[in-house]
């Protein structure tokens, strides 16, 4: 299980480069998301990247114990 601190890092640099890509769509930017979700899916014990945000997101200090993200507002 990774460390609190460093899934935050990888949530919050795949949730920068999903923006990034979403404006520019290089493959470079590409790859690096891919590898930031293989690495999310390992760290989690998941099998895809929306699993393994939730699942990171859930180990990270203050998470609540329920999946917020099925929440609507």
């Amino acid at each position: 299980m990774a460390h609190p601190a460093v899934l935050k890092n990888l949530i919050d640099e795949y949730e920068t480069l999903r923006v990034l890509h979403a404006e520019q769509g290089s493959t470079a930017v590409r790859q690096r998301m891919d590898d930031l979700a293989y690495t999310l899916c390992v760290s989690t014990g998941t099998r895809d990247i929306d699993a393994a945000l939730i699942a990171a997101r859930y180990q990270l200090p203050g998470a609540r114990p329920e999946d917020d993200s099925l929440l609507t507002s």
